[in-house]
Order: structure tokens, then sequence, then C-alpha cells
């Protein structure tokens, strides 16, 4: 168990990271600085989690007895709740000076008792746990589209409820025990992310989406759903919009003459997908043709014509969509292929 527990430790470490690369290279300008600060935050926070954790087991260094890893135990749940409020309550987004309520747990780290401290921690955080739990409950009307993807989270909430209810009766396990049983829980939940992520590189602006129709009241009362529609198909056939890397959501919705809010919904409830994964379709659809028609262009241009900035992110969203590469594609469905 040590073992698994010290690799897994190495593991969340290496992928919170890259998790923290990603988030920085967020160019679309659609997730708030202050909840992109706080995802950089829990990642840095849990990737310190595990560096304790393997210099106690590996060392036996007793860094989850000090403060500040209790600390890090109560700021970790409030951080990623004011990340993840941005992705499950888009209307409740922005910050706001109440929010600073948040940091108050965190003086218990230095006010509790040393072993009072550990398990109140994870007390507190179940109860941002639940939150977030009721919060995806509000998605299941979405979960046909995301079935996978909430299947394999849920796996990361169990683990985290799991160890948070464990945490809150600290004789129950010898302390090296639960420490090991707790990185193991941290590092398979990062593996559990990593695989959704790849599985489906769009989901947080996808949820975001989601998350934006179930919560707030129909914004297309009055809109000619139809016509929108049309319009829509028209833009991306005779003008293929989509091939502009920067097109985003404001600016399609405001070739449309609708708001934000209501191109998102339209889209999520008239053709089952966001914005992101209709843009990613569209480029996808004149990829394949590109790549059938035109056997001497590189795959590299072609995804640069069709609209993707990088060539990884044309792979990524090229699997995802056909369930194989660009070249996989080409070979199955190109000239020589129809010889």
């Amino acid at each position: 168990m040590t073992v698994l527990a010290l690799l897994l430790a190495g593991y969340s470490i290496f992928c919170a990271a890259a998790l923290a690369v990603l988030q920085l290279r967020n160019d679309s300008g659609t997730r708030q600085p202050f909840a992109q600060t706080m995802g950089l935050l829990t990642l840095a926070l849990l990737a310190g989690l595990q560096g304790a954790h393997a210099a106690w087991l590996y060392a036996d260094v007793p860094a989850p007895h000090e403060r500040l890893y209790t600390l890090a135990l109560f700021a970790v749940a409030p951080c990623f709740f004011l990340f993840s409020r941005e992705l499950l309550t888009p209307a409740r987004a922005q910050p706001r000076p109440r929010d600073a309520w948040h940091a108050l747990p965190m003086l218990a780290a230095f006010l509790l008792p040393e072993e009072a401290a550990g398990p109140t921690a994870f007390l507190i955080g179940a109860g941002y746990l639940l939150w977030l739990g009721h919060r995806l409950l509000a998605l299941r009307p979405e979960r046909a589209r995301f079935r996978t993807e909430i299947g394999l989270l849920g796996t990361a909430f169990l683990l985290a409820i799991a160890v948070a209810l464990a945490g809150m009766a600290p004789g129950l396990l010898p302390d090296k025990r639960f420490t090991a049983l707790y990185a193991i829980a941290i590092g398979m939940a990062f593996l559990l992310v990593q695989t959704t992520l790849h599985q489906r590189p769009q989901l947080e602006a996808e949820v975001q989406e989601a998350a934006q129709s179930a919560y707030q009241h129909t914004t297309l009362a009055r809109v000619d759903c139809d016509a929108a529609l049309a319009r829509l198909f028209q833009l991306m056939q005779t003008q293929q919009l989509f091939v502009d890397p920067a097109l985003s959501l404001p600016a399609l919705a405001a070739r449309l003459d609708l708001t934000t809010h209501q191109l998102s919904e339209l889209l999520n409830t008239r053709l089952g997908k966001s914005f992101a994964r209709y843009v990613r379709e569209q480029r996808i659809e004149a990829a394949k043709s590109m790549l059938c028609d035109e056997p001497s262009a590189s795959v590299l241009s072609v995804g640069l014509a069709v609209g993707f900035a990088a060539q990884s992110n044309f792979y990524e969203a090229f699997r995802d969509i056909e369930g194989m590469t660009p070249g996989q594609y080409r070979k199955l469905h190109g000239p020589a292929a129809r010889r």
C-alpha cells in the first residue's frame, strides 16, 4: 500500500503541474481570473499535500502533524468550491465581498488543538463536497450528454467523500495507514480527472454551458428558434465562420442578433451540444473533406485551414469526434482507398 501511495503521490504532483499549465493556457477568455486563480491554488495545495504524504511515508518526516499541512487541509475545499462555482452556477460566479467568509475555516488550523484540527478540516470538506454533489444532481437532465464523464467524476466524488468520512474518525486507522489511503485517493482522483479530460478535452466549457441552461429561466421565449438555426447553418455553410480560430460565443451570437445566453441555450436545447462542441464538429466536417479532396495537403495545414490553432488541438478533436487520427481517416476514405 505504501508503494502505491508513493507512486500516486508522485503522479499527482506531475498531474497538478500539467493541469496548471492547461489552466494558464486558457486563451478563450471565458474563465474569470478569480476562478482561474482558485483553480491554480487548488492544484498547488493538492500537490503540497501529496508532497507531504510522500515525505512522511518515505522518510518519516512528520508533515501531516504540522500546522502548515493542516492549513492546506482547511484551504483546499474552499478553493475548489470557488473554482467550480463558475462552472456549476454561472449566474453566481462573480466574486463577491462575502466570499471572504470561505477563508474563516482556515483560522481553525491555528485555533483548534492539533488532534481536533484534522477531523474538523475533513468535516468542512465533506460539507463542500455535498454542495458539489447537489449541483451535479441539478445537471441530471443533461446526463445523456455526459454519461461517461459523470460516471468517472462521480467515482472521484465518492472517493473524496469516503476519505472525508474516514478523516473525521482519526482513531479508525493508524496515522500512516490513513495517510497512505489519503494519498491513494487523491492520486486516483487525479487519474480519473485526467482520463475524463482526455476523452473530452472541452468538458469544462460544455459543463458550464449546460449548467447555464439548467439554472436559468429560458431566454428563448421571444426568439424564433427555427429561423435562428437556419441563419446559423447559412453562416457556417456560406461564410465558414468556424475557420476563424478566434471565433467566440459572443462574436457568433452578435452575428445572429442573439445574446450569448440565447445562443448557448439554443445550441444546448435544440442541437444537444455546447458552442465549443458545435464549432469543433463544423471544423472536423470541413477537415474530412479536405483530407480526402486534397491528398497532397499536410495534416497540419488542413487543421490550421479549418480553424484549429494548433496541431495537438486538431488531433484531440478529430479523435474525440471520429475515433481515429486525421491520417488514419485519410487512409480509409482518401483517394488511395477508393482505387
